[in-house]
């Protein structure tokens, strides 16, 4: 019987993966680093396999990061994000989006953008863009096919 991964792990998993990815870094590499496969590194990124404690301070050295970077935002065992009634500081979708490829190079690219009346030009276009999306969604138009 196959067992499902703790939400915990699922949530370490995907910091590893966000860290990894943010500086750059392949599978490959942080597995050569641990003197692991980048298979077991997969597995850590998706909850699969759970990390050790002395593992995980591993990883953090390889990716440059304190380990509590790993916990940032993890749901208590209820499900509910910890910290009482503060507010998250990293968002589920800010992480799954920094969890992608395109969400990192856009954060990557933008970031390297200084003209502050440039940097809010970026973030008007990027709302029109998704206003636009939102409202073809909602009223789609026939397509020829």
């Amino acid at each position: 019987m196959k067992k499902n991964p703790n939400p915990i792990d699922i949530h370490v998993g995907s910091r590893v993966r966000m860290r990894r990815m943010m500086v750059g870094m392949s599978q490959e590499k942080l597995g050569e680093a641990l003197g692991l496969t980048f298979q077991q590194i997969q597995k850590y990124e998706k909850g699969a396999n759970r990390i050790g404690a002395s593992r995980l301070h591993q990883i953090a050295s390889a990716l440059g990061v304190q380990i509590e970077f790993f916990y940032e935002g993890a749901p208590n065992p209820e499900g509910e994000l910890a910290g009482g009634f503060a507010e998250d500081p990293n968002p589920p979708y800010m992480t799954d989006f920094l969890s992608t490829s395109d969400g990192l190079q856009l954060m990557r690219a933008f970031v390297r953008v200084r003209d502050s009346r440039v940097r809010k030009r970026i973030v008007d276009l990027v709302e029109a863009l998704a206003e636009a999306d939102d409202e073809t969604a909602q009223n789609p138009v026939d397509q020829p096919v």
